[in-house]
């Protein structure tokens, strides 16, 4: 006997990975049921639309991206630690999980009101994130903060600038590189001391 949501979680594993190599609009549910050897009705006995399914591939690609950022977070001690990894972690993992990187940025998206939930719960979920950072590092001595809100939101649009280029044009840009210099100003600032 099938288990309900191993099935379920094949259909978004499988249409996932169609979404990524073609996209959203151009993927049909003709494809994703070929990809799974099956007929396009017993998806739909999972799946509503092809836009259920695209929700659903997003937020399983949100839940890899939180549970891979937690768990670099804690697998150190030191905050200056803590925020470059999960710097290197956030921005290496947009490259595996597409689907959510394009979720989140692509404007075409933009008509479909889960996307902009999606988004909007990303941000607030990263500023509270880089908030929590910046606060213990703070109380720890380790980090000169004095407003942790406006400082996470200054990494923030930091690391949003650099998906820019990153992504839109892709190609390799030294990505550890950039992001070294990044954290080297973040840590260091441009001030001579």
């Amino acid at each position: 006997m099938i288990n309900k949501e191993e099935f379920r979680k094949k259909i978004i594993i499988t249409a996932g990975q169609i979404f990524s190599h073609y996209g959203f609009k151009k993927t049909t549910m003709d494809e994703i049921a070929s990809a799974l050897k099956m007929g396009k009705s017993s998806i739909y006995y999972y799946f509503e639309s092809k836009e259920e399914i695209f929700e659903a591939v997003v937020l399983y690609e949100a839940n890899l991206l939180r549970n891979e950022l937690t768990t670099t977070i804690k697998s150190v001690e030191s905050p200056v630690e803590k925020i470059r990894n999960y710097v290197f972690v956030r921005m290496k993992s947009f490259e595996k999980l597409s689907n959510y990187y394009n979720a989140i940025f692509d404007k075409n998206l933009d008509h479909f009101e889960f996307i902009e939930n999606i988004r909007a719960k990303y941000d607030r979920e990263e500023l509270a994130i880089l908030r929590l950072l910046l606060y213990h590092g703070a109380r720890k001595k380790v980090f000169n903060v004095t407003n942790s809100e406006y400082t996470a939101l200054a990494v923030q649009t930091t690391l949003k600038g650099l998906e820019v280029p990153l992504f839109w044009k892709k190609k390799e840009l030294h990505l550890e590189d950039r992001l070294n210099a990044i954290l080297d100003v973040l840590f260091n600032g441009i001030l001579k001391k």
